[in-house]
């Protein structure tokens, strides 16, 4: 296993924190048993990089793809992640458009079934791809070293 590298986003699993890591094996798994593969496209995203996605469609070419800055992503406390699911082994991205939502929904049920957050649910600005597992700890806890548990989510 490659050690952690704050500086460098990734989309190893090996990189979420526990229980988080935990609970993506869980709805990769409950997903598969479900005929759906799941790739993980992305789970700690560096500081840099959230800086350079924040701007994207503000300041740099591009559509806007998420309203956090650097330090407000989950991607950077490593209790986040994203996922497309596959379909004979091609992403299943779609768009606004042409998206599979029913696809979409599945996997965001699935989720929600092992105790993760969807963004697929949030009123406004929904991330498909995008799960978490906060343990209900603010970004502020987060940010001072605190750890979820699968205890403080109750």
């Amino acid at each position: 296993m490659i050690p952690f590298d704050p500086n460098k986003s990734s989309r190893d699993i090996d990189d979420l924190i526990m229980p988080v890591k935990a609970l993506c094996l869980q709805h990769i798994h409950a997903c598969k048993l479900a005929g759906i593969d799941l790739l993980v496209t992305q789970t700690y995203r560096s500081p840099a990089d959230q800086a350079a996605l924040y701007a994207q469609g503000r300041t740099t070419d591009g559509h806007i793809v998420t309203r956090a800055k650097a330090g407000q992503s989950m991607h950077q406390y490593r209790v986040a992640y994203d996922v497309v699911p596959l379909r004979n082994g091609k992403p299943v991205w779609g768009t606004i458009y042409d998206i599979d939502i029913a696809l979409w929904h599945k996997v965001g049920e699935l989720g929600r079934a092992q105790g993760l957050s969807w963004a697929g649910d949030w009123p406004n600005f929904k991330e498909f791809p995008h799960f978490q597992f906060t343990g209900g700890l603010s970004i502020a806890q987060l940010a001072a070293g605190a750890i979820p548990t699968l205890e403080k989510a109750a």
